[in-house]
């Protein structure tokens, strides 16, 4: 027995270190995506340019760019929705963070070349300030061969994060449940509309705006305060 503790004593995990693994999983997979696949699509695990941007398009309905605001951009990946604000947004005043768990997906990350858009990268799983907007897209589709609980949990601690580091809101996608006919993959992560507009409706007192139709069998949560 060690000093200090009882023979019936327990140290329990923290709910950050009881994901610690679960971070690890996530950080190698997507590490292994862009080292085959490079800055493109394929190295996020998305299939093209079209499909990923039109995921973007839906997440910043969250956004007013009629006035200058800061947006964290939660699993940025390389960088790809930056580059489309520049893109799709002209002009556009953003103060943009890009975080990301795998050191490889920030080496690919190139600073903003738009004059009004000011842009950095982290390497971290949290969120390190609270900007006007926070949005991710896709960081909950793959849980790879994690138990669908701490897949769970993994999801209800990030949406806490990115509403806590959020002024006016935050947005995320989900991919949808299939019909009973269709066969799920198992490492993929579906899940009804309804479970996640009701948790963050009683959890955070927001107005939940959903979104969906927009061609693929996912859906969009544009979360306000």
């Amino acid at each position: 027995m060690r000093a200090g503790k009882s023979a019936g004593s327990r140290t329990t995990a923290s709910p950050a270190q009881s994901l610690a693994p679960l971070h690890a999983d996530i950080e190698r997979y997507y590490t292994q995506k862009v080292l085959a696949h490079g800055a493109s699509p394929l190295g996020v695990d998305w299939t093209c340019q079209p499909t990923q941007e039109l995921r973007f398009v839906q997440l910043l309905k969250l956004c007013d760019f009629r006035q200058p605001f800061s947006l964290n951009d939660v699993g940025c990946g390389y960088g790809a929705l930056m580059a489309f604000l520049a893109k799709r947004h002209r002009g556009a005043e953003v103060d943009y963070l890009g975080t990301d768990l795998s050191q490889a997906m920030i080496d690919q990350a190139k600073p903003s070349r738009s004059p009004s858009i000011r842009s950095r990268f982290v390497l971290t799983g949290g969120i390190p300030r609270v900007a006007d907007y926070s949005v991710a897209s896709g960081i909950f589709n793959v849980k790879l061969n994690q138990p669908t609980t701490r897949w769970t949990l993994f999801i209800q601690q990030m949406l806490a994060g990115m509403h806590a580091a959020s002024r006016l809101g935050f947005a995320v996608n989900f991919l949808a449940s299939l019909g009973p006919d269709m066969q799920a993959i198992p490492e993929l992560y579906r899940v009804s509309p309804d479970v996640w507009v009701r948790h963050c409706e009683r959890q955070f007192g927001a107005n939940v705006e959903l979104v969906e139709g927009y061609g693929m069998r996912e859906f969009t949560l544009l979360v306000r305060h």
